[in-house]
């Protein structure tokens, strides 16, 4: 950990799942955390709290390391803007942007009985609202690079295998999944030029505990080979390969998808 350079993670979805997840890594290896939630403000407070335990389990006596977090809605413009500005109020800089749109924000519906209604609500959380996110932070990291506010900012979208594998009982979501690969793929080449490196994390099956109600389904499916890494993802699979970003440790890779899988994306015949 660098303990003389101060740096900002911006993080949507961050207090709860594998938005809180990648808070605490960070936290650990050094990181400030502004957490955008959209749920109650008591499980903003306990992922504050935990964020900071972490950070001060690390870093001792290092009072630096500090944890916010803002009630925003991404599908609304005006809260965007107030997110980001909360933000950078806040910290003076944001070195680091994590997308992590919700996995179900719909129940799901079979694909021939689909409505507009259903397909715009997940289009507008998932991509309306991350797309036009993401142009915020990004024209703010170009405005402080140009400053010499900051040094190779980063920006990474946290999406999903259904960004190319079908399930049409949750047809929106996909959809809405390959948008977002396209995105990052967008923004990849549009910031480059500014030095701000562009990447996709691409999620496989994700463990959310036994209780979950596909746990055994999945449970089967893996042992019996769905993917050559024979175990659930852990949310700190995730967590560590943002932080291996967050650390400059891929400086000559942007637009990158970076599959934490368990090799679920070879296609194996």
């Amino acid at each position: 950990m660098d303990d003389q350079k101060f740096r900002v993670a911006l993080i949507t979805g961050g207090t709860s799942g594998l938005g809180k997840s990648a808070a605490i890594e960070l936290a650990r290896k050094g990181w400030s955390v502004f957490l955008q939630y959209s749920s109650e403000q008591e499980s903003a407070d306990e992922a504050l709290a935990d964020i900071t335990a972490a950070g001060q389990k690390t870093a001792g006596s290092r009072s630096e390391i500090e944890a916010f977090s803002f009630q925003a809605d991404l599908s609304v413009a005006s809260q965007r803007e107030q997110l980001v500005e909360a933000a950078v109020e806040q910290f003076g800089q944001i070195d680091l942007l994590v997308n992590c749109p919700s996995f179900h924000t719909v129940a799901s519906a079979d694909l021939l009985e689909l409505s507009q209604d259903t397909y715009r609500q997940v289009m507008e959380t998932i991509v309306e609202g991350t797309l036009f996110f993401t142009q915020l932070i990004a024209n703010e990291m170009v405005r402080l690079v140009e400053a010499g506010q900051i040094e190779n900012p980063k920006i990474v979208t946290i999406n999903s295998i259904s960004a190319y594998t079908t399930s049409v009982d949750h047809g929106p979501h996909c959809i809405a999944r390959s948008a977002l690969a396209m995105m990052t793929k967008l923004f990849a080449d549009s910031l480059g030029e500014h030095g701000v490196n562009v990447y996709e994390l691409r999620t496989g099956i994700i463990s959310a505990g036994a209780l979950d109600s596909a746990h055994a389904k999945y449970d089967d499916l893996i042992s019996q080979g769905l993917t050559p890494l024979r175990r659930w993802g852990r949310p700190e699979d995730v967590s560590r390969a943002i932080t291996a970003i967050a650390q400059d440790l891929l400086p000559f890779s942007t637009g990158e998808v970076i599959n934490v899988d368990g090799g679920f994306h070879l296609r194996r015949l």
